[in-house]
This record gives C-alpha cells, sequence and structure tokens, in this order.
C-alpha cells in the first residue's frame, strides 16, 4: 500500500517536470526567432554605397546561420527530451507491473471471475472504512454525518435546501426509487426470518467519498420485540451487513431532568411522562435532580400524585441546595443509578416526547458501540402561529412538523440517549460549568473524538416545547444582542416575523382596498 501510494505521487511530480521543460522550449524558441532589437542590430549599408548589395547578402547569410544553429540547439534538446520522456514511461510501466491495480479491473477482461471477486471485494472494504461497525474520531461537532429519518411517504431532513421544509415526500424520482428498492430488500429479507414487515424505525445517512448506510426497524414476534436490518449502498448494489433480532423488552430507560423551580412546567411535564412513558411504554424510571427549596414542595407533590395515580415506583428525586447547573445535575443523576447498566436519557423539563421516540433511544444505543443525539423539533410561539384563529389548538394539535410551526434544532445537543456505561467511560460532564449551555457540546466532542458511532438525526417524536425567553438587563450589549436574535428565531418563521414588521403597511392596504371596493 506505501508504494502504491508512492507511485501515486510520483506521477504528478513527472507530468509536471513534463510541462516545465515543454515550457522552457518554447521560451528558448521564442527568443532564438525574436529579431535582435534596434540597439543590437548590425550595422546597415547606406543605400548609395557601392557595397550596399554585398553588404546586404552578408547580413542575410549571416541571420540565416544564426537561425540554424538555433534550430540544431533545439532538435538536441527535443531529442535530450524525448529519450528522457521515453525512460520515465519504462520506469512508469515497470512500477505498474511490480503494483497491479488492487481491483484488477482494466479494459482487458481476460478474467471476468477474478474482475468479481475483486471488485466485491473492494465494495466490502468500502464498509469497512465507513461508519458501519465503528466510530471514526471526529475533530469537532460539526464534523459528524447526520442520518435522516423517512417514511413511506416522507422523509425528515436536516438539510431543507431552498425550500426550507424540515419534511417533505421524496419527489425527486431517483430518491424515492432509492427508498423503495431499500425498502424492498430490507422486507424481502424480513420475510426469509418470517417476521412482521411493519417498520417502526428508519433512518439513513451517505458518507460522499463510501456510501449510503441504512437501518430499518421492524416489528418482532412479541410486543417488546424488534428485528433489524443493515443495508449499505457503496456506490453500488445495497449489500446486506447484517439481520439481527432485536430485544427490547428488558431494556430500561432512566429519564434524567435537572431542575429548578418552574414547577408549572414540570407539571406539563409529568403529564407527557405519565402517558407516554408509564401507560404506553412501561419501561421507564424517572430520576429528578432538584436545586434549591423554592417550589419544591410543589414538584415533590407532583411527583406523589403521579405515583399514587398509576402506581409508579420508579423515580428518583434528589434535592441539592445550590446553585442551578444542568451539568451538575445530570451528572449526579447518571452516577446515583445501583442497578445493572441502563440507558440514560437527558432531557429538560420543557421536552414533549413520544412512546416511538423511546424505543428510537433503545434502538440507537448499544453500550460501548453507539450513542445517540437525536435532532429535536423547536416549537414556534403558539400565539403568533396561531394568532389569526379563534383559539390556540391542543398541545397535542400543535405537534405538527412544518417549517410554519418550528425548526429542526441542529445547534441543540443537550437531548441524549446513552447507556450508562457509556457515559461514564467517557468522564461524564464538565462540572465546571454553571448554568445553562456549554455541557452538552462538551460531552458531545468527547464522544466524537471517541470511538463511539454517533448517531445524530431529527426524530419526529421529541419537541422542544416554546417558552418565553428572558434576556436580562444584566447582560452586556452584545450577549443581549445575541439573546434577543436567539428569542426572535425561537418566536416564529422568517415569514411570519415579515408579516409583524410590516402589519401596519398590510393593514392600510386592505383598508383602501375595503375603501375603493365601497365607492365602486
Amino acid at each position: 500500500m506505501m508504494l502504491r501510494r508512492g507511485f501515486l505521487v510520483f506521477v504528478p511530480r513527472l507530468v509536471g517536470l513534463l510541462v516545465v521543460a515543454c515550457c522552457s522550449v518554447s521560451i528558448v524558441y521564442m527568443l532564438a526567432c525574436t529579431p535582435k532589437g534596434d540597439t543590437e542590430q548590425l550595422a546597415l549599408p547606406r543605400v548609395h554605397s557601392p557595397t550596399a548589395k554585398e553588404g546586404y547578402e552578408a547580413i542575410l547569410q549571416e541571420r540565416e546561420e544564426q537561425h540554424h544553429n538555433y534550430i540544431i540547439s533545439l532538435k538536441k534538446q527535443i531529442a535530450q527530451l524525448k529519450a528522457e520522456l521515453q525512460g520515465k514511461s519504462e520506469q512508469l510501466k515497470s512500477m505498474q507491473e511490480q503494483n497491479p491495480d488492487p481491483l484488477d479491473v482494466r479494459l482487458d477482461h481476460s478474467n471476468p471471475e477474478k474482475v468479481q471477486v475483486n471488485l466485491l471485494a473492494f465494495l466490502r472494504a468500502q464498509i469497512d472504512k465507513a461508519e458501519v461497525h465503528s466510530g471514526v474520531k471526529l475533530s469537532t461537532e460539526y464534523a459528524a454525518v447526520p442520518f435522516e429519518s423517512f417514511t413511506l411517504q416522507k422523509v425528515y431532513q436536516l438539510e431543507t435546501g431552498l425550500t426550507r421544509h424540515p419534511e417533505e415526500k421524496p419527489v425527486r424520482k431517483d430518491k424515492r426509487d432509492e427508498l423503495v428498492e431499500v425498502i424492498e430488500l430490507a422486507v424481502g429479507n424480513l420475510n426469509s426470518l418470517e417476521g412482521d414487515s411493519n417498520t417502526k424505525h428508519r433512518i439513513y445517512r451517505t458518507e460522499k467519498d463510501k456510501g449510503t448506510l441504512y437501518e430499518l426497524t421492524f416489528k418482532g414476534d412479541t410486543k417488546h420485540q424488534f428485528k433489524k436490518v443493515v443495508l449499505f449502498r457503496p456506490f453500488g448494489p445495497v449489500m446486506k451487513v447484517k439481520n439481527e433480532n432485536v430485544n427490547m423488552a428488558d431494556t430500561l430507560i432512566n429519564v434524567i431532568v435537572p431542575l429548578a423551580k418552574r414547577a408549572s412546567k414540570f407539571r406539563q411535564f409529568m403529564q407527557n411522562f405519565r402517558e407516554m412513558g408509564i401507560q404506553q411504554d412501561g419501561r421507564i424510571h424517572l430520576t429528578v435532580v432538584y436545586f434549591g427549596k423554592e417550589q419544591v414542595n410543589e414538584v415533590k407533590s407532583i411527583l406523589e400524585n403521579t405515583s399514587k395515580a398509576t402506581n409508579f415506583k420508579n423515580f428518583t428525586f434528589i434535592q441539592l441546595n445550590e446553585e442551578f447547573s444542568r451539568g451538575k445535575g445530570l451528572d449526579i443523576g447518571a452516577r446515583v443509578w445501583k442497578g445493572s447498566n441502563v440507558v440514560l436519557f437527558f432531557c429538560d423539563v420543557d421536552i414533549y416526547f413520544t412512546a416511538e421516540f423511546l424505543n428510537s433511544c433503545r434502538l440507537n444505543t448499544q453500550p460501548g458501540k453507539k450513542v445517540f443525539y437525536p435532532v429535536l423539533f423547536s416549537q414556534y410561539n403558539p400565539s403568533i402561529i396561531y394568532g389569526h384563529q379563534d383559539s390556540i389548538p391542543s398541545l397535542e394539535q400543535q405537534l405538527i412538523i412544518k417549517k410554519e410551526t418550528g425548526f429542526w434544532r441542529d445547534f441543540g445537543f443537550g437531548m441524549t440517549c446513552q447507556y450508562r456505561s457509556d457515559f461514564i467511560n467517557i468522564g461524564g460532564f464538565d462540572l465546571d460549568i454553571k448554568g445553562w449551555g456549554g455541557e452538552d457540546v462538551h460531552l458531545y466532542r468527547k464522544y466524537l473524538h471517541s470511538n463511539l458511532i454517533v448517531i445524530r438525526t431529527p426524530v419526529r417524536g421529541l419537541f422542544h416545547l416554546w417558552h418565553e425567553k428572558q434576556c436580562l438587563d444584566e447582560l452586556t450589549p452584545e450577549q443581549y444582542k445575541m439573546c434577543m436574535q436567539s428569542k426572535a428565531m425561537n418566536e416564529a418563521s422568517h415569514g411570519q416575523l415579515g408579516m409583524l414588521v410590516f402589519r401596519q403597511e398590510i393593514e392600510t392596504h386592505l383598508h383602501r382596498q375595503k375603501l375603493s371596493s365601497k365607492k365602486t
């Protein structure tokens, strides 16, 4: 391999040498053929001189001899370059014979079977190079290649393009045909195992220099059993990587929520937790790490009432009488667990999740191998979105993924699922970070720098609920400006904010139209 790399480096150098040589010859030839300047011209005889004719003939003869000598010199140089080129060509041919193409895919397919075997070996090598079996160490949080999730009807995408649609139908024929082929192949493999072809979870991502990885999860034979099919398209035929049964019946998720005050938001969170986590999923534990004493009794009362109403005992309440630190709260909540290895879901009180997301959390984590960083859908201000309606719809009716209702929060890394063993081994959170922000990116970078596979994909079952953002007077002018920009981005879409800015102009226009219609 090293010899082949040296050969690949040598070829550009040889080409560059030949180009320089040709340029040199051209320059020499131009200089040789350029007439002398006025100061260097031979003295011409006078016209009426008796020796004028002989003088002109002598000058022409001398010029002809000079050009003849230059031509001879150029021919010698060209001959030398041809000989050098011939020698380099023979050297190149010798190196090619000593180091044949590893694929041996040439125009002369004298041995088709060998070509096919080598081609398959190359395609499988593409799988080994891609992030399929192990992760790749990355430099920054922006270097990770995100997954995109899809159903039979829609693709949920981060790279929205000019349409800015967070979800859309795969309109392009090549994309539609690609996804249909993958699903058909996965279902075909599944049928050989006599499984249910009802897909529950589908994601894919493309590494531009390797191929496209697809992960499809199907409902299993029992309630909590799943079947996973992993496919890879190495810029050629789709190749099956593995076909396995995944049993999640005993996979417990520990939802850890750091909290300070915000009792009303916690009540709303517990309604969601009760319906999705306790009633629908059932394999869940809740850890609340509370900072301070204010509203603590109200928060405890909400927990106790939920426990009594649902006979739910799988919760832990930890109170810390100190300044709020999200990173510390999550770190303590993870380390206080005394049971077997468990999936940790780091969550905030203003998050809404579905039972489908909890299964995605389980399916995209694997101890020592994979961690899950979902991209959640952030909700715009409902009072702006639905301001033209008579009333604001219920929360469940608001959770629609459209560009008018919210955006993919691709800059956020706080909501994450990983096994407790991976969190402990990676070193946990940076406990020097106080308040909100920073600790999540720090942890995310540590996972990117490890050999673990980071699954980054938008999910349709995880929402950030809108809440008013306060920009304090204590902030510096630059911080206050950034805070207000963030607030504007979370309030509404570009178009909706534009309608608010030009509201008076629009109302004036409508008023004029109304008056005009009355006159006619």
